[in-house]
């Protein structure tokens, strides 16, 4: 969606709105944990983000990766930057192609600033001179597809300080085709505010977008300040001073200052911030605290369905989920990123060309044997296991092998349940509770336009042990509300499902459409899932030596545990689903001893291979 479309009106009840600059870390770990902090940041609810240009190499290889990762699997509208330093044209509509194909709709074309080697800025061979050259390039190439940013600057550039001049150049890009300005950052609102008057008077009405930069600490606000060389009023030197040794300090007097600054523009008609946030969230987050713009009871942040929907290329209609991958959204982007159409209906018509070879995607157990065995110790017995998702469920360990993020708030209505199910050796790796019709603007389980009404039935998927699923299946199939699916890591699916239509768990009933029904259950998308669920399951047994316990006790699991998902298809029950359960508990020490002697419950065969791709899953489910 184009940035211009996004910002909000004229009209007095539209909420101002924000967004995010980040840059590509220079190491994969940095990268690897900005995407985490990215995916926690769209939370605040930023409008779009933006990543910066990595002039030349694998830097801009790297800033056309993340730019695919943010839109694809973080769901984030994003911007991206593209420079004329050290890019000659076949860079430049590579980069645009790359663009293109994320599905990214934004470009934020700059000139940029020279090379370090450099003192002045030159252009590439068979470059562009000027960002003017660019967006008209850019325009005639791809036409509206993108929505071309320009930059602005108050306070001039590093090597042009002459405001008239800089105008003129402003007013050349936005007549070959810019569409919004994004400025440099400053610290002195008045002065922004005169420049304002400044482009309005040379006849320039697109929007524009004050970059502000929230304080961090003092070296790094006086560093960038400095860099930047943009004035910093002596009303802000004079309280940050006397503190400049105390970070925390300065973060709570930087909030007030840049907040005090961004209510002077907003009441001089800006109705957008663009935050550079230097890649970190506390100074940005504290800033959004004190505008009173960080979700809340007030200002509720909620999504457009139940999941974060990606806005990869083909993939913006996509309407309908398996819940399976409901802690795997990279996983699930990954694995159905060919297909020739998308959505294509309903999960249950795509069955041949949903999934192919799981090592194909790269999406197995992150992270280093060493690091995987400190995160989630060495368990020498099923006892070990459970107290691990135990661990998990108080919030003392925030990932498991099925789940890559914390433990959700929406999880509180059920935690005590699930620690309870857990403690007793049945292992919750996925769930969700009942919801009987909350608003859609609920600060939990809220998510579609306002004015609407949310609805779940409750679900839940865990391993059991065979001692246990006999019991458990047998109860579950003499209550006509659950339904159920289960299956081994290489056995035939079973379920006592009427019919194969997907089963909806989640919906919304919203004023003037029909209903959405986001996220489902049915057979062909679960045993995709029973692929990766023992695959990773897998993964961590290789984490230890051959011969070691945890070893044979985590493949014990995955060789002879059910993977069993349960719903409860009255909505209004919020219990029922875990009364099925009362009275099953794992005997502790009688499956203990055929761990320690090597032997398994079941066939006794640790090296059996599941099916290993999705058109061998659907041929099982169409024989179910």
């Amino acid at each position: 969606m184009h940035i211009k479309d996004l910002l909000p009106g004229k009209d007095e009840h539209d909420q101002p709105s924000f967004s995010f600059e980040y840059f590509p870390p220079k190491t994969a770990q940095g990268v690897q944990n900005l995407y985490e902090r990215m995916d926690r940041m769209y939370n605040f609810g930023p409008k779009f983000i933006d990543i910066t240009w990595g002039a030349g190499g694998r830097s801009a290889e790297l800033t056309c990766e993340m730019v695919l990762q943010a839109q694809a699997v973080y769901g984030l509208e994003t911007c991206m930057h593209l420079t004329c330093t050290d890019m000659g044209r076949e860079m430049v509509d590579d980069a645009l192609e790359k663009a293109y194909k994320a599905g990214c709709t934004n470009i934020l074309a700059l000139r940029g600033d020279p090379p370090r080697e450099q003192e002045k800025w030159t252009a590439a061979t068979d470059g562009y001179a000027y960002a003017r050259d660019l967006v008209k390039h850019i325009r005639k190439a791809y036409g509206d597809h993108f929505d071309i940013g320009v930059a602005g600057y108050p306070e001039g550039c590093d090597d042009n300080k002459d405001e008239e001049q800089l105008l003129d150049h402003l007013k050349e890009k936005v007549d070959e085709g810019a569409s919004f300005i994004v400025t440099q950052m400053f610290y002195d609102g008045d002065n922004f505010i005169r420049w304002v008057r400044k482009v309005r008077e040379r006849g320039i009405t697109i929007p524009i977008l004050p970059g502000i930069m929230p304080i961090a600490t003092y070296n790094s606000f006086l560093r960038r300040a400095k860099h930047m060389q943009c004035k910093v009023p002596q009303e802000w030197m004079d309280k940050l001073e006397p503190v400049k040794n105390d970070d925390v300090a300065v973060r709570e007097i930087g909030k007030t200052l840049v907040a005090d600054m961004c209510r002077k523009l907003l009441a001089n008609g800006i109705n957008h911030l663009h935050f550079y946030t230097m890649n970190l969230a506390q100074a940005t987050r504290m800033v959004l605290e004190e505008l009173h713009w960080a979700p809340s009871a007030a200002r509720p942040f909620t999504q457009a369905l139940p999941w974060k929907p990606s806005k990869g290329l083909g993939r913006r209609d996509e309407d309908v989920r398996p819940i399976f991958w409901r802690n795997r959204q990279k996983a699930y982007i990954m694995r159905t990123q060919d297909w020739d159409e998308f959505p294509n209906g309903r999960w249950g018509d795509s069955r041949s060309p949903a999934f192919g070879e799981l090592d194909a995607y790269g999406i197995g157990l992150t992270g280093t044997n060493e690091a995987n065995r400190k995160k989630w110790g060495e368990p020498q017995s099923y006892r070990d296991v459970a107290d691990l998702f135990c661990r998990y469920l108080s919030k003392e360990v925030d990932s498991l092998p099925w789940s890559e993020s914390p433990l959700t708030v929406e999880s509180d209505a059920i935690k005590d349940d699930l620690y309870a199910l857990n403690k007793r050796g049945i292992l919750t790796i996925n769930s969700q509770p009942a919801v009987n019709g909350v608003k859609s603007t609920h600060p939990v389980f809220g998510w579609g336009p306002t004015h609407g009404y949310v609805y779940q039935k409750s679900y839940l998927e865990v391993l059991v042990h065979p001692s246990i699923y006999e019991k458990l299946v047998d109860r579950v199939s003499k209550l006509p509300d659950l339904t159920y699916y289960a299956v081994t890591r290489t056995g035939e699916l079973e379920s006592n499902v009427p019919s194969e239509g997907p089963n909806a768990v989640t919906w919304g009933v919203f004023p003037g459409k029909e209903i959405v029904q986001p996220t489902i259950v049915e057979s062909v998308s679960f045993l995709a899932w029973r692929d990766e669920a023992f695959q990773l399951g897998m993964d961590w047994a290789k984490c230890f030596d051959a011969s070691s316990p945890s070893r044979k006790v985590v493949e014990s699991i995955m060789t002879d545990w059910h993977l069993i998902n349960i719903v409860n298809n009255d909505f209004q029950d919020q219990t029922g689903i875990f009364k099925v359960f009362e009275g099953l508990e794992l005997d502790w020490d009688a499956v203990s001893k055929p761990i320690a002697s090597g032997e398994t419950q079941s066939n006794g065969n640790h090296a059996a291979e599941p099916a290993a791709n999705g058109a061998a899953a659907a041929a099982a489910a169409a024989a179910v």
